[in-house]
Formats: structure tokens, sequence, C-alpha cells
């Protein structure tokens, strides 16, 4: 019996750090990575020590503890001091689906999502270097003095347009489409960005302070108009009162506009992605708020009763140039760290939109018929003595009541009614204090990874691997170093075949939540990695027990492995494990 456990266990060196488990352990969760290693064959398809009899991969040795902890128990735990990002590769290159972490952990393992993406809305979300050339070695440095700035090496990096495929094309305008992009877009790319930035907030300010001024009596006064019609072949002159802005506010008011202008044609010549820029709502805003001085200013001299229509309705939608204020966010992370909140806390102000409206219409009724209680007989609708004539006004009594401001236009005047108004007022502090917390910790914790994103800082020499080398054991794991051959097996197969994860992570494939198919077998799933043979053929050998689509976000395969025709690899992935055999 001793003997047999011998040949049944089986040793992984994950990092350095060794772990023994039994073969049909490992069984326990087909098409994964770790229930190839059971099969008789897998030392001649993995790193293999015949010295020791182990296994190798050079992988993060602390998770993958956790990944064999789920094949002994079958419940899949996150550790709390390992990064979403990383344990999230680990998963992949694994074989797991993320989808089986127990609910316990899916919070610790998907909040590093969140984090993510609030860090893409407060700085952008690709990352574009500017002094990137395809032509240079991996290992070389940009001269610094080729960089306007001391910052340049950010620049653009946190534009969400930086994945655009004409902001990557090179030559004169490619480089300086960024640079003129990242001047207006980003004050935080270079000195002069910040100056940009500086003379738009200025001009803003400016703005705003003429928009409010323009309604103050001092500079806005009354003058006297005179219009002549015919009538009846006699001319009757017709004396009007108007108001009327004073002339220099009014050109004020156009410097700034010819400043705005001059910054939106700018952003909108030089941006990379001219379809994106129009979707975003912050574009929007500067279009419709410059768009009404031109008009009125072009429509100012005509004296058509249409025109004058026309003039008397952009006077009204002028309100729109408070919309400026809006262009604020650019220049302050707090405003975008705010908005960003607001979008992510919907669920929160629905839950407390649904409270607030279920407490108005319960005390509104309450309170209409407790103040009809007292009424005179011959007062049928209890109008005399009392504010709440109907259900419907005691809406707007609720809401003041429940939100605690109480403007006293209606109030209660039984002893039913008052003893209704207290208890609207104690459950208008608690039902609105439920969910303000929870938008109150969203502010607090998107605030400070915005903060830190600011104090991160700026890795000049980013690390770059070198390409294999001829010789090193991964030179022939990738497709652009492999020899060629005369057919070549599609990586993704057709429809309607499916593509199981191992194949896919043997074949180096990018899966995206359309593409990735989760497919267990109840016996052996080595074979599917035969990747000269219909997969039809493969799937007719090992009938499937479950086929469903796995909806993940897309992510890179993290094994950079390019697999021939006729070829079957599996590796241990970095740079330690993997050997490329052909099949027998």
């Amino acid at each position: 019996m001793g003997l047999s456990d011998e040949k049944d266990r089986i040793v992984i060196n994950v990092g350095g750090t060794k772990h023994q488990t039994y073969r049909g352990t490992l069984r326990t969760l087909p098409g994964t990575r770790l229930s190839c290693l059971a099969e008789p064959d897998a030392p001649s398809h993995f790193d293999w020590d015949d010295k020791h009899e182990e296994f190798f991969f050079d992988r993060h040795p602390a998770v993958f503890a956790h990944i064999l902890n789920y094949y002994r128990t079958g419940k899949l735990h996150c550790p709390a001091d390992v990064c979403g990002p990383l344990y999230e590769e680990e998963l992949a290159f694994w074989g797991i689906d993320e989808t089986d972490v127990e609910p316990c952990c899916w919070m610790t393992y998907s909040q590093h999502r969140e984090a993510e993406e609030a860090l893409d809305s407060f700085g952008g979300g690709a990352l574009l270097d500017l002094t990137s050339n395809d032509d240079q070695d991996p290992e070389v440095v940009t001269d610094p003095g080729d960089v306007v700035g001391d910052e340049a090496d950010e620049m653009t990096r946190r534009l969400a347009q930086g994945d655009s495929t004409d902001i990557k094309a090179r030559g004169l305008w490619g480089r300086w489409q960024k640079r003129m992009w990242a001047l207006f877009e980003d004050p935080y790319s270079s000195k002069y960005a910040r100056w940009i930035a500086l003379a738009s907030l200025f001009f803003i300010l400016v703005s705003i302070s003429t928009f409010c001024l323009e309604t103050h009596e001092f500079f806005n006064p009354i003058v006297n108009r005179t219009e002549l019609e015919l009538v009846d072949n006699v001319t009757v002159e017709h004396v009007y009162q108007e108001t009327e802005t004073v002339v220099y506010l009014t050109y004020i008011e156009g410097v700034c506009v010819v400043w705005f202008t001059f910054e939106f044609m700018m952003r909108v010549i030089f941006c990379p992605d001219k379809m994106e820029f129009m979707k975003k709502a912050l574009n929007v805003i500067d279009f419709v708020a410059i768009l009404p001085f031109y008009l009125e200013v072009g429509l100012s001299g005509l004296s058509s009763k249409a025109a004058k229509d026309v003039l008397g309705f952009l006077r009204v939608v002028r309100f729109v140039r408070i919309l400026r204020i809006f262009k604020l966010t650019r220049h302050f992370v707090g405003l975008r760290v705010l908005g960003h909140t607001l979008r992510a806390s919907t669920n929160e102000f629905l839950l407390l939109i649904i409270f607030l409206a279920l407490g108005v219409l319960i005390f509104a009724t309450m309170i209409y018929y407790a103040e009809r209680m007292g009424a005179d007989p011959t007062d049928p609708r209890a109008s005399e003595h009392t504010h709440f004539k109907n259900i419907p006004i005691g809406f707007w009594w609720a809401v003041v009541t429940m939100t605690t401001l109480g403007y006293g236009d209606m109030y209660p005047q039984t002893w039913s009614g008052m003893l209704v108004g207290a208890l609207c007022a104690l459950s208008g502090v608690l039902t609105i204090a439920m969910p303000v917390p929870v938008i109150v910790n969203n502010f607090g914790m998107y605030y400070s990874l915005a903060m830190a994103k600011q104090k991160l800082p700026k890795k000049k020499n980013k690390h770059i691997p070198r390409a294999p080398q001829p010789g090193s054991p991964n030179y022939y794991k990738s497709s652009i170093n492999s020899p060629p051959t005369p057919h070549k097996a599609p990586l993704l197969p057709e429809s309607p075949k499916l593509v199981h994860p191992v194949l896919a992570l043997a074949q180096n494939i990018t899966m995206t939540h359309d593409d990735v198919f989760k497919v267990k077998f109840p016996g052996p799933v080595c074979h599917a990695l035969v990747l000269d043979k219909d997969y039809d053929e493969v799937g007719s050998t090992s009938s499937a027990r479950a086929a469903t689509v796995d909806r993940r976000p897309p992510r890179p395969s993290p094994m950079g492995l390019g697999v021939q025709p006729g070829v079957r690899t599996l590796g241990g992935g970095g740079g330690g494990g993997g050997t490329v055999t052909p099949w027998s």
C-alpha cells in the first residue's frame, strides 16, 4: 500500500517551494493545467527534473498554495495579501475560472477592478509613451533632451484615447499630434500644459463672473426703444423699454468666447479619435456654450420679426454658459472624484429615492386623514382649518419634513397631525442616513486612490524584457522565431468548434469574453493540445461534460508560447519552465 501511495504522489516545485499531492487530487478539476500533470506522459511535456523527480513552474508560490488547496477542498479562496491582478493572472495560467472564487472572497478579489476603473477615470486609462520608437532596441533609452519638459515621459499617458490607431502613427504629424493633444487635454503632462490650463481656468472664472454680473441692475440698465410701424398708411411710433447689458461686459464675454473657440478647435484638430471626442459630455458642453454667442452676434443686426424671436430665445438660453463650470473638472482631481463617486453610487442614490418616495407617499396620506379628524361637519373639505386639502399637496409637506428643511408654509394644526409630523421627521432622518455613509465611503476611497496616483513616482526607465536570444530555452517558444511551416492551423477554430482553455494557453491566444469557452472533460484532457488535429475529432474521444460561455473581461494570455502545427507545448511559464517536443 505504501508503494502505491509513492507512485500516486507527485511533487510540484513552484518558484522554489515544493508542494506534494496525489495525482487523484489533480484529476478533480479536468481541463486545467494541473490535471495534465496526472497523465502518464506528463514528464515529456512539462519541465521535469529527473534527479529530484519533480515538476518545476516559475510562478508565484504563495498563490499556488491556495490554488492547490482548491483541488483538495473544492473551495477557491483569495489571499488578502495578494494584489487582485496578480491573482487573476495566476488563475488564468493554471486554467481556473475566476467565477469559482468563493462568495466570501469575491469582494476582495474583484475590488481591484473598481480601483483600476477609478484610476482610469481620474487620469486616463491607456498609457502611451511619447518617446517610444518601434525601431529602437528595447534596452535603449531615448535621450531626455528630445523631450519637452521634465514630465514629458508621462505625456498623453493618462488619456483615454491613447489606444487609438491614429495616435500611434509615426512621423512628424504623429509626434506633434500627441504633444499638442496633451498640451490642451492633460494639464499634468508638462509645464506648458499647466500654463494652458491656468489660462483656461482664468477665462472660465471670468466668463462665469460676467454671466452673473449681467443680471445685476447696475450692469443691466433700462433703455428706451422706439419702433415705427405703418398702420393704414400712417406711421405709428411705439416706445417701449427693455434692459440692455453694458457694452464692456459684452466685449469681455467675446474675448472669453474667442479663447474657448480656439481651445475647442485645437482639441478637435489634434484629437486622436474624433468620434470618441464628440461623445464626451464635456466636449458637448463646450460646443453648446459657445454657439449661442455667435448666433446672437450674427442676428443682432437683423430687424425682421423672425430674427427678433430667435434673439429673444437666445437670451433665454444664455444659462447654458453656466455649464462651463463643469470644465473645471479637467483641472481639479477632487471634482473628477466627485463625478466618479456619483456614477459609482447610482444604486445607493436609487435606494435613497425609493426610501424617500415610500415615506412621502405614506406620510402624505397619514397627514391628510389626521388633519380631517377634527374637521367641522359644515366644512366637508376641511379647507378652513387645515392646509392639507388633498394628498398631492401633502407630498410637498412630506418631502420638506423628511429632509428636515421645514419651510413653514404648511404645518399640522391638530394633535393627530402633529404626531404624524413628528414621525415623518424622525423617519426622514433615519431613512436618509442609511445610504449616505456608503456614498461617503466611496468618495473617500476614490479620493485616496486619486491622491495616490498623483503622488506615484514616475517610471522614467521602465523595465522591458529582452527578446529571447538564440540558444535560450525560450527562443523557439515565439511564433516569430519558430521555423516556418507549410501550413498553419488557425488559432481560434471557427464556429461551432469550441476552444479548450489549456489549448488557448498553449497557443498564446488572447481570450476575450466573446471567444472563451469553458469545456470540462471527465477523462484526460491533454489530448486537447493536439494542434494538428481537428478539435471535433478530439471532442469525440473525450465527451464534453459541460459547455458554458465564460463571460470574463479580456486579458492577455500569461504564456508567451507560439505553437506550430504538429507540436505540443506545455511550460512552466516565465523563463524556467517548458519543453517543446513533437508528437510521437
